[in-house]
């Protein structure tokens, strides 16, 4: 998500970390790196102007902290000071309750109705959806089409075309679940007759939450909406969608943390899966290529088990793996998630990797690698350094692949290691340990 930000964040990071020293010429040069990167992602002139002045305050007049070097410390500061711009850590609803789904039309709130309901099913509630959007023609049916496709529980009604009314039925219907979820009308917070429904329509449900769906692309525009909104009938937190389509996602979110309406989730895609909590300082790390291990395992817990996931935190950690461990971590990365996402968790992989890199392909190529490696005798997966000319013959001879695909697989299984010996290299670790980022 956000390619462009990121890209140019981890730009300024990797001038940074090849910099013999840290000097005010330098610091000149990276700070207007920062400003140009974040005005083109749509965040605010005056909060990059801002953000500019404190982080060349701070690396100048601020001594490091103990433990670090002056280098890493401007690396700190730059990192704190983006953490403040997009907002603070959420509190999540965890626990039984009504949660209802506002905002503009076409932001994606229904959509975001399923992928909130797979997120409390993976954590043991039950949820369910209420259909209660009654001016878009197609929006019962696009309710009953998730609910059927995540397996939910979920009440319509394409007859009664009052929406508290539905929502009183569905209710009533649905009360043994823990979760019940509200997908409302799209419309603009200054539309009057649709305001009115909406103040009606929070007055029959009573929620917990009041999350306001915002599309990424509103960019800057974002701030006069919650606030509205937040007016109109009192959000609780804000869902932000289309991350992965737009290059004024910085703008959304640091439009919202102006407004003072916390981000608490983020979408970025169709699939259910695409959705995560806000975690500022994760996405923040993962933004600038430093990783984010911890929710790389957490999502590798809900996908796999438990002692698979902990083996997946050893054999990255230790950096010492052959073939089989290889393509165990392949099948466990492809239940995790799309391999872009997964690579962009792992520490200091963000900085390493080409900036243009084309993942597309590169889903096709684990599934054969993995077919290439059943290949293998049981020596040559547990000893690659082996592999000669003759057995890589006899290797694609057996998987139905090319020489050229199974030399493709062991360059990809070198670099791997070498990845790994840098996630568990000293300075890595050690420099993760000071931003509080734990492997």
């Amino acid at each position: 998500m956000l390619k462009k930000l990121a890209s140019g964040l981890r730009s300024v990071m990797q001038k940074l970390l090849k910099a013999g020293s840290i000097d005010e010429k330098l610091l000149d040069e990276i700070i207007k790196d920062i400003q140009r990167t974040l005005i083109e992602a749509d965040v605010n002139i005056d909060l990059v102007f801002e953000l500019s002045k404190r982080i060349k305050e701070r690396a100048l007049k601020e001594k490091p902290l103990p433990g670090f070097t002056q280098k890493e410390y401007v690396i700190k500061v730059i990192y704190d000071e983006l953490v403040k711009l997009v907002g603070e850590k959420p509190e999540i609803m965890l626990k039984p309750g009504k949660i209802l789904l506002i905002g503009l039309f076409g932001s994606g709130k229904t959509t975001t109705a399923g992928k909130l309901a797979l997120f409390y099913r993976k954590r043991g509630l039950r949820p369910a959806l209420i259909g209660c959007d009654t001016h878009r023609e197609a929006a019962m049916d696009q309710i009953e089409q998730i609910a059927k496709q995540l397996s939910l529980p979920y009440f319509i009604s394409r007859e009664i075309k009052d929406a508290c009314e539905i929502a009183k039925q569905g209710m009533e219907k649905l009360k043994k679940y823990d979760i019940l979820i509200f997908d409302s009308a799209g419309r603009d917070a200054l539309d009057k007759e649709l305001a009115e429904e909406l103040k009606k329509l929070k007055q029959a449900i009573n929620p917990d939450e009041v999350l306001l769906v915002i599309p990424a692309d509103l960019g800057q525009v974002a701030k006069k909406q919650a606030e509205e909104f937040n007016k109109l009938v009192g959000i609780t937190g804000v869902v932000i969608t289309k991350l992965d389509g737009t290059a004024k996602g910085g703008g959304a979110l640091t439009a919202c943390a102006v407004a003072n309406a916390n981000v608490k989730f983020i979408g970025f895609g169709e699939k259910p899966e695409a959705f995560d909590v806000f975690n500022p300082e994760r996405f923040i790390s993962r933004l600038i290529g430093m990783g984010d291990i911890e929710s790389l395992l957490e999502k590798a817990k809900q996908a796999i088990s438990q002692e698979k996931a902990k083996t997946m935190q050893e054999k990255l950690a230790s950096g010492k793996f052959d073939l089989n461990d290889f393509k165990e971590q392949i099948l466990a990365m492809r239940k995790v998630g799309p391999l872009s996402s997964v690579l962009e968790h792992i520490p200091g992989l963000g900085l390493a990797l080409p900036k243009n890199l084309d993942l597309s392909r590169e889903e096709e190529k684990l599934k054969k690698f993995c077919v290439i490696i059943d290949s293998m005798t049981k020596e040559e997966r547990a000893n690659p350094s082996i592999i000669n000319a003759s057995r890589i013959r006899r290797i694609a001879r057996g998987s139905g692949t090319s020489e050229e695909e199974v030399r493709e697989l062991l360059r990809y299984y070198e670099q791997a290691k070498q990845i790994a010996k840098m996630v568990k290299g000293r300075g890595m670790m050690k420099f993760l340990r000071k931003f509080g980022l734990r492997m």
